[in-house]
């Protein structure tokens, strides 16, 4: 339960910081003016309360994990929103990180 409840939240997490910073550059990059930016930061924001809400105690464990997958939600929000075409080498990249996301997160650990 703790596993899907921690993917749940890295999908809520990737949501919302890749949002915000999507809003923030439509506001800045392509001239879409203040509310925008304004929303992106109140996404950046919810982003940083979604990511304390993990099972696991260790910021750094939390935020390296989260690199991989925000890497990934990266490549599916630029196919979903932006048209970009992901290429090979990209999508093998992507499973890397989310290799690492799954070692660094639910790798068996001792309770030592």
């Amino acid at each position: 339960m703790d596993t899907l409840r921690s993917i749940t939240l890295f999908v809520a997490a990737a949501l919302a910081e890749i949002g915000g910073a999507w809003l923030v550059w439509q506001g800045v990059r392509e001239h879409r003016g203040w509310a925008w930016i304004g929303a992106g930061v109140v996404a950046l924001g919810i982003y940083g309360f979604v990511a304390t809400l993990q099972p696991d105690a260790h910021f750094g464990r939390i935020l390296a994990a989260y690199g991989g997958v925000f890497v990934a939600g990266s490549l599916v929000w630029g196919r979903v929103v932006d048209g970009y075409e992901p290429d090979r080498y990209d999508l093998v990249g992507a499973a890397i990180c989310l290799v690492g996301v799954a070692v660094i997160m639910y790798a068996p650990r001792s309770a030592v």
